[in-house]
């Protein structure tokens, strides 16, 4: 009976912590619906001036395609893209925190960001 007792004690730990693990990081899914192709994706904490490394690798974001960053530990942040043209569009102050977050990429979003409208 005790060693039940233990074992049902350390799976309930095992499940709190992996519960806490999830809580900690978000995940955010770019979908691009525009016309361009997205070459480069970047992210910054929101409060640094400077932005980390093109999260594609040498992958692309083809128009219909979509890419997830996953595992984003909490906390605001800044996106960045930029698009076969070399144009570039920001979300600013994105508050990620143990929740699934989605930026459609369109263009008209796109020609808003490059000035255009």
């Amino acid at each position: 009976m005790l060693q039940r007792s233990r074992f049902f004690a350390v799976a309930a730990v095992a499940a709190l912590g992996s519960m806490l693990w999830a809580a900690e990081t978000s995940t955010v899914t770019i979908t691009n619906k525009s016309s361009w192709q997205i070459d480069q994706l970047y992210m910054s904490p929101a409060d640094s001036d400077e932005w980390g490394p093109d999260q594609l690798g040498e992958k692309v974001i083809k128009p219909g395609d979509s890419f997830a960053l996953t595992d984003i530990p909490c906390s605001r942040w800044d996106l960045k893209i930029v698009d076969e043209d070399g144009d570039e569009c920001e979300l600013r102050k994105v508050d990620l925190c143990a929740h699934e977050a989605k930026w459609d990429i369109t263009n008209d979003e796109l020609l808003t960001c490059e000035g255009h409208k």
